[in-house]
């Protein structure tokens, strides 16, 4: 619970008599709620800026793993892109022939 260590705690049954207009109101001013059952949470209640933070901080903590994983085993060989590339049946120019996947026609 150290990301939400800020947070208040209240029960299901407080939390229900708060109502969910109130936990929203209060999540969008920026509180982070923990909602507990038997003195366990059971649930969070954040606001969506929060909640990007989180995702943030998570995509940052999976990047440095990566960077960390990546320094540990480096043995310092390095393998030509194309040797990769061949390795899965493509050129660069078969790559650059394919479509663009960023845009599927669904705009939204």
């Amino acid at each position: 619970m150290a990301m939400l260590h800020d947070a208040t705690e209240l029960s299901v049954t407080e939390a229900a008599q708060r109502g969910v207009a109130r936990l929203v109101a209060d999540a969008e001013q920026g509180a982070d709620l923990v909602v507990t059952r038997r003195h366990r949470p059971v649930a969070a209640v954040v606001g969506i800026r929060r909640l990007k933070e989180l995702e943030e901080t998570a995509a940052d903590l999976r990047d440095l793993a990566l960077v960390l994983a990546r320094a540990i085993t480096d043995t310092g060989e390095r393998i030509p892109l194309d040797d990769v590339l061949g390795a899965f049946g493509h050129t660069r120019e078969s790559l650059a022939a394919m479509p663009d996947d960023e845009n599927d026609g669904d705009d939204e």
